[in-house]
Parts: structure tokens; sequence; C-alpha cells
């Protein structure tokens, strides 16, 4: 049952948009907002998180975004994703993309993800750093129709 997954394997695969929510409601004026990732042949999104351009936060806390991005295409090089702002609206993603819904899980799982974004720093601290130590570059998105 996914409700039994460790809590980064749980917002990986069939909670990342819980997750993201639960950060903008969490932090809302940090300039972040709700990405999803669609790969070429995509109806709807394979992974939600959230960015404020440069920074993106999801299960595996901070990466900047042009990194993020590299580690998707590495990870599965013949599927061209591509990031799409979303509507910052739970709800209306849940139903627009056909992504679980709170009541739909086990139990409730956005206390889960509010515990879960305690174990990293907030946004726009200085204890987020690229793991390659380097400056980061900004990255664009474009809205998803």
């Amino acid at each position: 049952m996914s409700w039994q997954r460790p809590d980064k394997a749980f917002f990986a695969a069939g909670a990342c948009h819980i997750l993201a929510f639960a950060f903008l409601e969490t932090y809302p004026e940090t300039g972040f907002f709700p990405v999803g990732l669609w790969s070429d042949v995509s109806k709807n999104p394979h992974h939600v998180y959230v960015i404020d351009g440069t920074w993106a936060f999801d299960h595996d806390g901070w990466t900047p975004h042009t990194e993020l991005l590299a580690t998707t295409h590495a990870a599965e090089p013949h599927t061209r994703y591509q990031p799409h702002r979303i509507e910052p609206d739970l709800d209306l993603l849940c139903e627009r993309y056909h992504h679980r819904a709170r009541h739909q899980f086990a139990l409730d799982p956005w206390q889960r993800a509010l515990r879960y974004l305690d174990l990293f720093p907030p946004p726009h601290t200085d204890r987020r750093v690229s793991s390659a130590g380097t400056p980061v570059a900004s990255s664009g998105y474009d809205q998803q129709e």
C-alpha cells in the first residue's frame, strides 16, 4: 500500500502534488509556483513540484531547477519532459490531470506533507546549496494550456 512507503518514496511517486501544494500553503509569499513535468506524449504531468525560477523543491528537497531537469532527462533520455506552470489549485489539478485527491488516500496526506517539509530549510535561506557548489542559472517554463 502506498501509504506505508517511506516519506521520500511516498512523495516521489503518487503524492508529489500534495507535497507541492503543502509547500505553497506553508510558504505563500515566497514567489514559488507549481510546475508539472509533461512528457512529449502525455496529457497529464508525471511529476508536480514548485519553483521560483531558479530553485525547485520536491521529494528530494532543494535542487536547482536546471539540475532537476537534467537529472530527469538523464534517467529517461528518450522521453522529452517539459516543465509547464500549472494553476495553484490542488482540487482543480487533481480533477483535471487525474491525480489522487486528498480524500482518496488511505489517510489524509496533508499533515504528513507538512512534517516532511519541516525536515528541510525554508525558502530563501543560505542553507540551500547546489550539489555542485556552483552558481545556479534560472530556468524557464511554459504555461500549460
